[in-house]
């Protein structure tokens, strides 16, 4: 009976999410066009004329009113058609696509690997309140929110691709940038080694909100009546906290990660961008940076896409982990 409220809530909820992309779109395709310059921005130069900027518009579409625009362009992404890339003059969704696995590649290790840190620190931590353990983790919770993530980067890269060098050739002893050495075949060790100092960057970056939200969520998990009453029917300390406190404690942390999921799909840009990784984060940037206005908007909308996606998903798993939440 749960499941069919729930196959109901997740289809009204999709229907709902239409007019609501739709609303991003417009949004997206308006700032697009408020921008000095306009999609045109990246054809100026000394050399063209009033002549020619007149003909782009016209072959772009560009010179009719904005709302048709936005209507064209709406029916072309509606049938897989997302643009031309102006830099590269590839389809926006092939630039996509050779790029989303190596954002998720990256993004998902990181994911895991600062999971799997912050909630077992976070749970000891908040058990374990004013002592050691609790100091150490809300010092790294202080720091990993505190030090910017582009100078955590450079400070890696300083260490272990420029001062620590490998025993064996002498070399750097990490890769400072890039997802695989240029020119050479595939090799797992050579794509670890190269994912260690950007994932160890976004783990630790991510590893300060982790603990802190799981951590608080302990505490107030633990002072609830019914934490006592299972220490009262006699459950053991254990099972108390890993099956009764830690199944509740742990949605404000499913906030969080609702709001992070976006990001493993659209990469991280400042990191990405540090380290070279030919991700998603990457491509946005260097399209801002070359006005290629047909990536952006497909980046931006493919954003808005996973955000409203990450929101329905982040509410199911609430419903799975408290069950006093109907999906009525």
């Amino acid at each position: 009976f749960k499941k069919f409220h729930m196959g109901k809530y997740i289809l009204r909820r999709l229907l709902q999410a239409i007019p609501l992309v739709i609303l991003i779109s417009m949004t997206v395709f308006l700032l697009m066009h408020l921008i000095p310059g306009g999609p045109l921005a990246a054809y100026e130069s000394p050399g063209i004329t009033a002549e020619d900027l007149e003909r782009l518009k016209h072959e772009l579409g560009l010179d009719v009113p904005i709302h048709i625009q936005y209507w064209n362009w709406l029916m072309a992404i509606v049938r897989g058609n997302w643009g031309t890339s102006i830099v590269s003059g590839r389809p926006v969704l092939t630039e996509i696509s050779e790029r989303i696995f190596n954002t998720l590649y990256l993004s998902i290790v990181a994911f895991i690997g600062s999971l799997l840190i912050s909630i077992p620190l976070g749970v000891t931590s908040a058990t374990r309140q004013y002592s050691k353990i609790d100091n150490i983790a809300t010092t790294i919770a202080f720091f990993g929110q505190s030090i910017p993530i582009f100078w955590m980067g450079l400070i890696m890269i300083i260490i272990f691709n420029v001062m620590i060098k490998n025993p064996n050739t002498g070399g750097p002893l990490l890769p400072g940038g890039g997802m695989s050495t240029i020119g050479s075949d595939f090799s797992f060790e050579d794509r670890l080694k190269h994912l260690i100092l950007p994932a160890s960057v976004l783990i630790f970056f991510n590893l300060g909100t982790h603990v802190r939200y799981t951590r608080s969520g302990m505490l107030d998990g633990l002072h609830q009546d019914y934490i006592r009453t299972a220490h009262a029917k006699g459950l053991n300390k254990r099972t108390v906290i890993l099956k009764h406190a830690l199944r509740n404690s742990l949605l404000p942390l499913i906030t969080i990660i609702g709001l992070e999921l976006p990001g493993l799909f659209n990469g991280a840009l400042i990191t990405e961008t540090i380290f070279s990784w030919p991700g998603m984060g990457r491509l946005f940037f260097n399209s801002i940076d070359r006005a290629d206005y047909s990536v952006m908007m497909g980046v931006l909308l493919m954003n808005a896409i996973m955000i409203v996606l990450s929101g329905l998903l982040t509410d199911i798993v609430y419903g799975l982990l408290n069950p006093r939440i109907r999906f009525d």
